[in-house]
């Protein structure tokens, strides 16, 4: 799927919108912006600063003009009513067009609060495009009880020590966060959940069914995993992996985790080490 987000210059609104979904790293998702009337400028410097406050970089943003190539993506997402019409006008139908959040305010010349209120409002909107399942076949939501026998079978066939039910619901009740993604029958294919204490985010399982692997489920987790932890102001989310589980290192390092440490025997069936990885947040 290729997803093309339209703003005026491509200096501050779409940049940020291409940036942003782009981050979530869905598989098989091609993500480009474009202006109506842009020119070759750099990317603005406040749209450039609120980026990196969210941990991804657009500093080598050059604005682009929409063109006829662009004509063949599947979804355009326009930041105003205007630009949406302007597109309608060179022959485009309405099925591939939309407006986000119904219209995101031009910042340009304006202060960096003003650069965040609009982009709070863009990535706010592309969070709900993108766990609604608006790039994938499947969704992420919160998890049900309808959800948890799936969630038992899942650990049972992941983990040499799984949780049982019992210990889940009780999780829960003890304020622990799930979410799980689901399929078009609401069927749970993956889950990933953490326990917050002060500022501090600790992460238990994620996990993905085993015939729905390779489809970017868990990376989707772990970015819904870190929006709940800027709405609750987390300064870090932490986890422990195996030693040998290299796979999952190397997921946990692109979505932005560092080494910090290590714990001496701390798997049992088999007995190994762990590696603690930890996100932080500005």
């Amino acid at each position: 799927m290729k997803v093309i987000f339209v703003c005026t210059g491509n200096t501050c609104r779409s940049p940020l919108a291409e940036g942003y979904l782009k981050s979530f790293g869905i598989k098989d998702l091609t993500v480009e912006s474009r202006g109506i009337f842009a020119d070759g400028s750099k990317v603005s410097e406040n749209s450039e600063k609120v980026a990196q406050e969210y941990g991804f970089d657009i500093s080598h943003h050059v604005s682009s003009p929409f063109s006829e190539n662009d004509l063949n993506a599947d979804m355009i997402i326009t930041m105003s009513q205007s630009h949406l019409e302007m597109l309608k006008a060179i022959g485009l139908q309405n099925e591939r067009l939309s407006v986000l959040a119904n219209g995101i305010p031009d910042p340009f010349g304006a202060n960096e609060s003003v650069y965040r209120y609009c982009a709070n409002q863009i990535f706010d909107s592309i969070d709900s495009l993108a766990f609604g399942g608006s790039f994938t076949d499947y969704r992420i939501v919160d998890l049900e009880k309808r959800h948890i026998d799936d969630m038992v079978r899942i650990e049972k066939e992941e983990f040499s020590l799984p949780w049982s039910k019992e210990s889940i619901l009780d999780s829960i009740k003890n304020g622990y966060i799930f979410f799980a993604a689901v399929d078009k029958n609401n069927r749970l294919i993956g889950y990933a959940g953490i326990n917050t204490v002060l500022d501090e985010g600790y992460i238990a399982n994620i996990a993905v069914d085993k015939e729905y692997r390779n489809k970017g489920i868990a990376t989707l987790l772990i970015n819904r995993l870190f929006v709940l932890a800027r709405k609750k102001g987390l300064s870090f989310v932490t986890l422990e992996v195996r030693a040998s589980n290299i796979t999952a290192v190397s997921l946990y390092e692109k979505c932005g985790f560092k080494f910090e440490g290590r714990r001496k025997n701390f798997y049992f069936k088999p007995v190994e080490d762990a590696i603690i990885m930890t996100r932080r947040f500005s």
